[in-house]
């Protein structure tokens, strides 16, 4: 069987960011309504992984607000295919833009991102999570 890497690679990228643009624009479901039932997610507000659907929406669903966000850069995107080609690991560093009081866009937040999907019943779906500020260390450091 021949696995079509780059197109799995495109496909993931661009479910991703249409979650993505859904949750900046106020729709928070994109991303929820396609977590697997067993993703595990990190947030920087998290100090302990969650495990579970239902735990990783009620943690988001607490904390989530319209983030009236404008633009979106997604730089540095890599995709890794399993051989098998139903598992991809999205790799990219995102950064998001709001308006501020005088109607000019200023940067919000710089975050890596890290998503795992795994093909579930013929559905890309995202079975882990983790988002972290990109800059919050003031030296390099290795642990």
């Amino acid at each position: 069987m021949s696995v079509d890497k780059a197109a799995i690679g495109k496909t993931v990228l661009e479910l991703e960011k249409s979650f993505n643009e859904r949750w900046s624009a106020g729709d928070n479901r994109g991303y929820l309504d396609n977590y697997a039932e067993e993703i595990s997610y990190f947030d920087p507000i998290l100090k302990d992984v969650l495990v579970g659907r239902d735990q990783v929406i009620a943690h988001i669903d607490a904390i989530y607000t319209n983030p009236h966000i404008v633009r979106s850069e997604y730089l540095n995107p890599v995709v890794h295919v399993s051989e098998d080609g139903d598992f991809a690991v999205l790799a990219y560093n995102l950064d998001t833009y709001v308006l501020d009081g005088d109607g000019k866009e200023r940067q919000l937040r710089a975050w890596n991102s890290t998503e795992a999907y795994r093909l579930i019943d013929g559905e890309w779906r995202i079975v882990h999570s983790n988002w972290a500020f990109s800059r919050t260390a003031t030296e390099a450091v290795a642990s």
